[in-house]
């Protein structure tokens, strides 16, 4: 809840309403009426009440260590960290820490694939297949014969790019057994390779027809190292990491950054293990020839809020201009028709859409268990539990980092309430309900 400051009730109590004339009884309620209403449609940061919720998040063992940093109007509202980046060697969480943010990669994959539609390289309901041919002539399942053998016929329309922006385009994840023998993400395969390998797999369903998070962002990656005809990683150290000076995040880390890098904590049966450390650092220490659009970055959390800035600056940041103010709109609008009702577990995240790489609120919290925000946010996480979100209306930007699987929600859940407090109502014309 925003605070009821003290002064504030002390101004109410100075004339009782006996004492002061009708009107400006009438005055001064219409006044307290508006600032009730200010104090709960403007989110007010309470330093304390954040430092509560990480330290409650670390003494009831949902996380070794956490750590959140929070930029409104124009300026650092918060930061503050609690428990360990490396719980065994007593390492503490600090703006240094290097955090692997996986799925929190895919809304930077996004911005470097827009900056070449700004440039006239490709249209959104363009076919994959322009530039893509491997992705021509796609299969969807069509029942089973009488065997009992899955069948499958040709797509009845082609993958769009706007598709694989929006997670509209029938790929899989890993679930279905065809992908999982095709091995598109193996390490060793480069991008051209791995999407050669999901090309062979069928769809899932027809282009357009579901949400389904999906490798849509690694062939985002493809497309881009294609278009752009230079490696992705290094289009996207020169054309985003170095113009916004995030200078310490990046796929491949070098090995002097290592004990920065924060321990993997895995929770079983209630309590923290520590993942092997080979297993954690393979993502960006070791050989590979994968540069995953999907996951993969690691960075310090100052340097992804400076990623969240420049989209909370409509695509520009301390003079750096990386997407024109309508791009970012266009990425931040929800793109999901609502015939799109299949939506797999978008509906967990609250009452959101998607745009192109980030989930849209689009309705206040309908109740209490629903993650606090304001209508017009977006946002994503990572598997590792982190979280980041851009709130327009509250000129608003926050990044929470954690390196716990498996994903754990109820840590945004009270992240999320920590800034903006139980009570929150959102911005006038939300129609927020407590």
């Amino acid at each position: 809840m925003s605070r009821m400051f003290p002064a504030m009730l002390g101004v109410a109590l100075l004339l009782s309403p006996a004492q002061a004339p009708a009107a400006t009884q009438s005055a001064k309620g219409g006044q307290a009426a508006q600032a009730a209403a200010a104090r709960i449609e403007k989110a007010r940061i309470d330093k304390a009440r954040i430092d509560r919720a990480l330290a409650q998040m670390v003494a009831s063992g949902r996380a070794a260590g956490v750590s959140a940093v929070i930029w409104q109007d124009g300026a650092e509202r918060y930061f503050g960290a609690a428990g360990f980046a490396d719980r065994e060697a007593a390492r503490p969480m600090g703006r240094d820490t290097l955090v692997q943010i996986y799925s929190m990669t895919k809304p930077v994959t996004g911005v470097a694939l827009m900056q070449l539609w700004e440039q006239g390289r490709f249209g959104l309901d363009d076919p994959l297949a322009k530039y893509l041919p491997e992705f021509a002539n796609m299969q969807v399942p069509d029942g089973k014969d009488a065997a009992g053998t899955l069948t499958y016929r040709p797509a009845r329309r082609p993958i769009l790019v706007r598709d694989i922006l929006r997670h509209t385009a029938g790929f899989d994840y890993g679930s279905d057994p065809a992908f999982r023998a095709a091995d598109p993400m193996n390490p060793q395969n480069d991008l051209s390779e791995m999407g050669r390998r999901v090309a062979r797999a069928p769809l899932l369903f027809e282009p357009g027809a579901e949400w389904r998070y999906s490798v849509a962002v690694d062939i985002q990656a493809l497309l881009v190292e294609k278009l752009a005809g230079v490696p992705f990683e290094s289009y996207v150290r020169t054309n985003i990491l170095d113009p916004l000076g995030m200078k310490d995040t990046a796929w491949t880390q070098p090995a002097d950054r290592i004990g920065r890098l924060a321990a993997t904590y895995v929770r079983v049966d209630g309590k923290l293990s520590r993942q092997d450390d080979a297993k954690t650092r393979a993502l960006n220490f070791a050989p590979r020839r994968l540069t995953m659009g999907g996951a993969g970055l690691a960075a310090p959390i100052d340097d992804y809020m400076r990623f969240a800035r420049m989209l909370l600056g409509d695509g520009s940041l301390d003079g750096v201009r990386i997407l024109r103010p309508s791009t970012v709109r266009l990425m931040t609008t929800d793109q999901l028709d609502p015939g799109v009702t299949n939506r797999s577990f978008l509906p967990s995240k609250g009452s959101v859409g998607f745009g192109f790489d980030f989930a849209v609120r689009t309705a206040p919290p309908k109740d209490a268990a629903e993650n606090r925000g304001a209508v017009g946010e977006f946002f994503w996480d990572g598997l590792e539990s982190t979280l980041f979100w851009v709130d327009p209306a509250n000129q608003l930007a926050a990044v929470f980092f954690v390196q716990t699987v498996p994903f754990d929600g109820t840590l945004h859940r009270d992240f999320r309430q920590a800034v903006y407090g139980p009570d929150y109502l959102g911005p006038a014309g939300d129609k927020a309900r407590r």
